[in-house]
């Protein structure tokens, strides 16, 4: 495997290729010049799904929540969190189930929240539930850069 990964910006979408020994560099898009990395979760939608998680070699970790869900708004801090303690060795980020109903279908999901690692576009674990901190992080350990 190449020491570069390729992954998308969640500003523009532009894919660009960081080398991973750079990641915690604070590494910017080549096209819009902006940071590749903000330490919050990134909003999905049908128009970046694809950069963002179908095209990158890091592993992303994605929510899929719902506004109305108790469960989900309990997650949200504990996921945001752990987005600033573990970013740039995963990417977080929230899909709204709701608004983005044919990429949840696509998924199965069933029960929110619902975490998926993906990596390349390819799932790699599942979580149904709330997880509190130590759980998430010792969860997504095997799949950190």
């Amino acid at each position: 495997m190449s020491d570069s990964l390729t992954l998308g910006c969640p500003h523009c979408g532009a894919l660009n290729r960081v080398s991973q020994a750079r990641l915690n560099d604070g590494p910017k898009c080549g096209k819009c010049k902006q940071a590749l990395f903000t330490g919050e979760p990134v909003a999905l939608t049908s128009a970046n799904f694809r950069p963002l998680v179908e095209r990158s070699e890091l592993p992303v970790v994605v929510d899929f929540w719902a506004g109305w869900c108790g469960p989900c708004k309990m997650m949200a801090p504990i996921f945001a969190e752990a987005a600033r303690e573990l970013e740039p060795r995963l990417r977080f980020a929230k899909l709204d189930t709701e608004a983005e109903s044919a990429l949840a279908g696509r998924y199965g999901i069933r029960s929110i929240p619902t975490l998926i690692v993906f990596r390349n576009g390819q799932e790699l674990a599942r979580q149904p539930g709330v997880l509190q901190g130590p759980q998430l992080r010792a969860w997504l350990r095997s799949y950190l850069l």
